[in-house]
């Protein structure tokens, strides 16, 4: 009687097909990547969260306290003051004033966001493509297993179910790899969203008290008493 055959993962691994062990490495190394982009972003999106709650409390309570130097809601702040210092144009409305100072802010906050937006790529391509590059190792396997059982002329399920399993489990792999980076994709793209808009509400409201605040005018050393 023939010894049942090991379909263990390991033995399944180490019997596939090159193509089809392969097509695994790249997976595993693929669900590494996805894990550790994973791991980076959840910590930069944790940062930018408390940098958000930061800049809108300042706005709110500007005697809030000091920021960190190094801080997105310092340097939006920064970039909001370096405008207001410039001074209003004499051809400019207080309301082009104040969208200077805002767009000025809102840059900082799109600058410091696209920091955090490197490896989102990578996650929604692992998450699109790895299904698709395990049903190609599948469809491999399965046509060279078939290859074998043509070649024995043995058609017995002890033949039969190895080959298989090794086809099969390529696409395991490959929803293994899919599944964490679509869904870290979509979070992170959520969360990267409101952040975004927590910041360019804090920028909106900084830059319409930047704008009522006494100024200089372009040209004239003078600012207006309070």
């Amino acid at each position: 009687m023939n010894p049942s055959p090991d379909l263990s993962p390991l033995a399944l691994v180490l019997q596939a097909d090159p193509v089809v062990q392969g097509v695994m490495a790249l997976l595993l190394l693929a669900s590494l990547a996805c894990w550790a982009i994973i791991l980076e972003k959840a910590v930069a999106l944790r940062r930018l969260g408390r940098e958000a709650r930061l800049l809108a409390a300042q706005v709110a309570r500007p005697d809030a306290g000091p920021l960190a130097e190094d801080g997105v809601a310092a340097a939006t702040l920064r970039a909001g003051h370096a405008e207001w210092r410039e001074g209003r144009d004499p051809a400019e409305t207080a309301g082009e004033f104040r969208a200077r100072i805002e767009h000025g802010m809102r840059a900082a906050v799109t600058h410091a966001l696209r920091q955090a937006e490197p490896g989102l790529p990578l996650l929604a391509t692992i998450g699109s493509v790895s299904p698709f590059v395990g049903l190609f190792g599948t469809v491999w396997g399965i046509m060279h297993s078939f290859s074998g059982i043509a070649a024995r002329g043995d058609t017995s399920l002890a033949t039969v179910a190895p080959g298989i399993a090794e086809a099969l489990f390529a696409t395991a792999i490959g929803l293994v790899a899919a599944i964490p980076a679509t869904i870290a994709y979509n979070r992170c793209t959520v969360r990267l969203h409101r952040i975004r808009q927590e910041m360019q509400a804090a920028a909106s409201a900084a830059a319409a008290r930047l704008a009522r605040r006494p100024i200089f005018v372009a040209g004239s050393r003078a600012a207006a008493a309070e």
